[in-house]
């Protein structure tokens, strides 16, 4: 089986992180599954989302990959439901937002894998 490189593993996560906002962003106009095209979806977004980000995490260890993975797709998907629902986070959660990033660049920054 022929391996990727790390620049390939870092595509795979940009896209694994693309395709987790979608499916996350519009997971709420399924309403419960119940709609059928967003449902739809909503399932292959997600699919090819664990698709990639199961690539990536060949090439780029599993907790940055998971860590990046989650913290952009967490504040992209916080983002969207300001944008497109009108939810306002309120200073805790916006706080929370900031303290994830920052978790997120410590790490890919500052943190080793031996």
């Amino acid at each position: 089986m022929k391996s990727i490189s790390l620049f390939m593993g870092y595509i795979y996560l940009v896209l694994a992180i693309i395709t987790g906002i979608a499916s996350n962003g519009f997971l709420k106009t399924t309403e419960g599954f119940t709609k059928l095209s967003p449902t739809i979806f909503c399932v292959t977004s997600i699919v090819i989302c664990l698709y990639c980000i199961s690539k990536a995490m060949t090439v780029i260890p599993v907790g940055f990959t998971y860590a990046t993975y989650g913290a952009l797709t967490i504040t992209a998907v916080t983002l969207f439901g300001i944008l497109k629902y009108n939810q306002t986070p309120n200073i805790s959660g916006i706080v929370g937002l900031i303290l994830i990033i920052a978790g997120v660049l410590l790490l890919n920054v500052f943190g080793k894998v031996k």
